[in-house]
């Protein structure tokens, strides 16, 4: 039988969890100033998770990391781990942790739980919704270049429409991947580029592209440079619909890549949201790999 006993001290089980944490991140490819600082983040929040741990006839065989708080007004939980010891995996322990998870988080209020996920999680999640994830590769050598495609650096008469449409295209993304409302989404669209890009083009740190196919303009960049040490974050390399499906999508990567290498970093991570399965393969396709997979689920399970 599987029994959940809250702990009063979590330092055994934080411990543990930040090393998998970076086992994790520097296999994916990040490099040691990069993982700490992504493990500096986490450990912000720690402080606010309730920690239990997972026993079967009074032995320890795992634990379970929750968290329900605000999220743009609305409450949600969060899984921030769920761990069952090798020896014990496969005999029902993980099915039971999630469901204490999910009874612990609506019993709070919550109308959403979520997970962060950083290594495969077999069938346990299937039926959690992917609302993205967070890939990253190594840029070893500058890139090839494709024939016929170059980046140029944004105008300031080009900035306003771009500034416009990549806001209505981030909320097009956070809706199809089912994180937030409509109304929602829109306010965090607001928030974030505010935040992110106050002085627009004069922004420090960050290249703004636009890139071009025999003259004609066919899509747009958007780099944060030292989001992480020696780790470039592309907040968009898109591709116009008209022109997709015609090997630009690789041509914006090496964009992007090139930006990265000219700015001193060494490594390109992004977000791509749940729902676009085509993004996904390209980027499987040239190999990036996933640092971390956000999925969620309704509830109470009932209504989900």
């Amino acid at each position: 039988m599987t029994d959940f006993s809250i702990l009063g001290d979590n330092a055994e089980w934080q411990k543990d969890f930040e090393r998998r944490l970076r086992v994790s991140y520097t296999a994916a490819g990040l490099g040691a100033a990069a993982a700490e600082r992504m493990l500096e983040d986490v450990r912000a929040d720690i402080g606010d998770w309730t920690v239990a741990e997972i026993t079967d006839a009074g032995t320890r065989v795992g634990y379970v990391a929750v968290v329900v708080a605000d999220d743009d007004g609305a409450l949600a939980g969060r899984i921030g781990d769920l761990r069952v010891d090798a020896l014990h995996a496969g005999r029902g322990h993980e099915q039971a942790a999630r469901d204490w998870a999910e009874g612990w988080c609506a019993e709070r209020g919550a109308g959403r739980l979520d997970i962060r996920l950083t290594e495969p999680a077999g069938e346990l999640f299937d039926d959690y919704h992917v609302r993205g994830q967070l890939r990253a590769r190594c840029v070893g050598s500058p890139p090839e270049p494709v024939d016929g495609v170059t980046a140029r650096p944004m105008t300031q008469a080009e900035y306003p429409e771009w500034l416009t449409s990549e806001k209505a295209a981030y909320v097009d993304d956070i809706v199809r991947a089912g994180a937030l409302s409509p109304e929602e989404a829109t306010r965090k669209s607001d928030r974030d580029f505010a935040k992110l890009i106050p002085e627009g083009l004069a922004t420090p740190d960050n290249t703004f592209l636009v890139l071009e196919a025999a003259g004609e303009q066919i899509g747009t960049g958007w780099l944060k440079h030292g989001h992480l040490p020696g780790v470039t974050y592309g907040y968009s390399l898109y591709v116009q619909e008209q022109h997709r499906g015609k090997g630009y999508g690789r041509a914006a990567m090496s964009a992007g890549e090139q930006a990265t290498l000219a700015a001193g970093d060494s490594t390109l991570m992004f977000t791509v949201w749940g729902g676009n399965e085509v993004a996904m393969n390209l980027y499987t396709s040239v190999g990036y790999q996933v640092i971390e997979e956000s999925r969620s689920v309704g509830l109470p399970r009932s209504a989900a």
